[in-house]
């Protein structure tokens, strides 16, 4: 089973919801939307699934223009956000649902619905009643009702944001293993760039119902096709510094210079704007050719075993991801080493004009 998704357009209300999509998913993949709340991605899977039709484009199905047919005439099962299960039926009979309304022969029901409640780790809940389990059981069992269709497109939108980190890391785990046995296609939504890297895969990044960028997750997060795809895939955003190429050298503001590197001297001389990941500064200097930054502390938040720091001097403000918990009075010196060696550049316009060699790491 293929996707095809050809300049798909939604408009409600005179409002753009997307906007000129084509996009193509090939049987066995698993994909990822990623994009800040309100990018489209909730409206573009909804389009997939038949629940709404497009104002313009096509949607085919292994070939076959399927735009008008409604979801429940497609092989297609959505996971939302929120638990939704039938409060008064067990786990297995919440699972079985979908099965009773095709009419699947009962000794059929009993093997699939047992065999996704043991993938999914619930089989020793199919008695209880979903106000019985966790949080993490519920959503499984929603899952499970999805999955016991064996359908041919799976969407996901968002449905671990209500659970916490561990049981986060969990599910990415389970959901690449699902799928690694299964031929459909799975789609999921996430606004968290860290979370489209963990699920691997391919990955369109969407910005306010257009398409950035689609293609395999390694090669999107590392080589963003401009400057809006490189903002909404990486987090925090990436740092964007103002600067010019002039002879041997790149100036920020005329004061900050370090030396035009190997990578960067296939570019002419002009005004840059140049991107690195706060993953990639640091502390202490990792290469020869980290620049060193004096900076003032502005705020240093702890988030779980990782610190992002945020600081600024006279030039520009910067963004630090960090490793451990680090301790920052606000507005005390720190000194900071930028790596000119992953340094991205981008044109007036944004659009990509350099990809730095080293692409190691996140």
């Amino acid at each position: 089973m293929s996707l095809i998704l050809e300049n798909l357009e939604r408009v409600v209300g005179g409002e753009t919801h997307i906007e000129g999509i084509d996009l193509e998913l090939e049987p066995g993949s698993f994909n990822v939307l990623l994009g800040r709340t309100l990018a489209g991605k909730t409206s573009l899977m909804r389009l997939m699934a038949g629940l709404d039709t497009p104002t313009r484009g096509r949607v085919l199905m292994n070939g076959q223009d399927v735009t008008g047919v409604p979801v429940r005439k497609r092989n297609v099962s959505m996971v939302y956000q929120q638990f939704i299960n039938y409060p008064g039926l067990t786990v297995y009979d919440n699972i079985a649902s979908p099965l009773k309304l095709a009419k699947v022969s009962r000794g059929e029901i009993d093997r699939r619905v047992r065999s996704i409640a043991e993938m999914l780790h619930i089989d020793p809940f199919l008695n209880r009643l979903p106000l019985e389990l966790s949080g993490g059981q519920q959503q499984r069992t929603a899952m499970g009702r999805a999955l016991v269709k064996d359908a041919d497109i799976v969407l996901f939108d968002e449905p671990l944001v209500n659970l916490d980190y561990k049981l986060r890391e969990e599910f990415r785990e389970e959901l690449r293993s699902v799928f690694s046995e299964r031929r459909c296609i799975a789609v999921y939504a996430t606004t968290e760039p860290a979370e489209a890297l963990a699920l691997g895969g391919n990955t369109a990044v969407l910005h306010e119902g257009r398409l950035l960028q689609y293609g395999r997750t390694e090669d999107v997060y590392h080589r963003p096709r401009d400057i809006q795809t490189a903002e909404m895939f990486s987090e925090p955003p990436i740092n964007i510094l103002h600067g010019t190429i002039s002879g041997t050298e790149v100036t920020f503001d005329n004061r900050l210079h370090f030396p035009v590197n190997e990578d960067l001297r296939s570019l002419p001389p002009g005004d840059y704007r140049f991107g690195v990941r706060a993953s990639h500064i640091s502390l202490t200097p990792r290469a020869g050719d980290d620049i060193e930054v004096p900076m003032i502390v502005d705020m240093a938040e702890i988030s779980g075993s990782e610190t992002f720091l945020h600081a600024h001097n006279d030039l520009f403000h910067l963004s630090v991801h960090l490793g451990g918990v680090h301790g920052f009075n606000g507005g005390a010196p720190v000194t900071l080493y930028f790596p000119t060696h992953r340094i991205y550049a981008f044109d007036r316009q944004g659009a990509v004009v350099h990809i730095p060699t080293h692409l190691g790491g996140l």
